[in-house]
């Protein structure tokens, strides 16, 4: 007897089809696989790095300059002036009349009062203002104008060579030779010759000798600054020099006026308060002595 062989059951149609199909499906898939493997790869637009250009800082936009400078103290306005410019902490300079410094007890008191404040700044208005206001006789003799700030630079020990003139809007710096009344000229020129820088002004608030009361409000001062920087009247573009007096402060209507201008010059992004020393044209060394 021959022994009995199992024979393997022959696969079906439908069998041999989905092994075709899913080995051609491998080899495809294997081909493609391949070829992405071979391929560079290639950045889309939003793939691309591109540089980053680095924002400059904008500039600041530059502020005119308003130097406030007050003249003839120590008086008895002078304290009132110095505790506005202290509240509001605003630079000032103060023209110095030697004079009055040793006046009286009141009158020295408030000189140890500005030589101890901060943000304040000390210049000469002459030791005798013109001989007491005698200035066609005090600016005749050239000579004797010079002794005259001399001896206040000495008894004061300023530590500048900064002055004003008493009763005469004169300018000696390296960008202005103003002289206002011509018959000062020599008296003038003599002072710059002796080492002195000499400040004029822009602008004064004006105020009445008789009562020493201001003239003019506060807004109406400062419709006067506008003016003046947009009609290019100062000495110097973009600075102006405001001129006032110790002595018109000494009643409160007059302080609250100067208080209100300040706030009012604060409050004007445009504008800038600086001390007369930086003035255009001034030199370092004028403020050594």
């Amino acid at each position: 007897m021959h022994p009995t062989t199992c024979d393997e059951p022959e696969p079906s149609p439908f069998t041999a089809l989905r092994i075709l199909v899913f080995t051609s499906f491998f080899l495809l898939t294997c081909t493609k696989t391949a070829k992405q493997l071979k391929t560079p790869i290639v950045f889309s637009k939003k793939d691309t790095v591109t540089a980053v250009e680095e924002k400059k800082p904008i500039a600041k936009k530059k502020k005119k300059k308003i130097y406030l400078t007050f003249d003839d103290g120590p008086n008895k306005g002078t304290q009132n002036v110095l505790k506005i410019m202290q509240e509001e902490q605003v630079p000032v300079t103060f023209f110095i009349v030697g004079e009055h410094v040793y006046g009286s007890i009141a009158q020295h008191q408030t000189w140890d009062s500005l030589l101890n404040a901060e943000n304040i700044e000390l210049c000469s208005h002459s030791y005798t203002h013109a001989l007491h206001n005698s200035f066609s006789k005090f600016y005749e003799h050239p000579d004797s104008v010079v002794n005259d700030f001399n001896r206040a630079k000495d008894s004061l020990n300023l530590g500048n060579n900064i002055v004003r003139t008493p009763g005469r809007n004169a300018w000696r710096i390296d960008s202005l030779h103003i002289t206002d009344i011509k018959k000062s000229k020599a008296a003038i020129d003599s002072l710059q010759k002796a080492g002195f820088t000499v400040v004029g002004w822009d602008l004064e608030w004006q105020y009445d000798s008789k009562t020493l009361t201001v003239k003019n409000t506060a807004d109406q001062l400062m419709i006067e600054v506008d003016s003046v920087f947009n009609n290019n009247k100062t000495k110097t573009p973009e600075s102006l020099v405001l001129l006032a007096h110790d002595q018109v402060y000494n009643k409160s209507n007059d302080s609250l006026e100067l208080h209100q201008f300040i706030k009012k010059l604060k409050l004007k992004d445009e504008y800038e308060l600086s001390l007369v020393s930086s003035y255009p044209g001034i030199k370092p060394d004028t403020t050594k002595n």
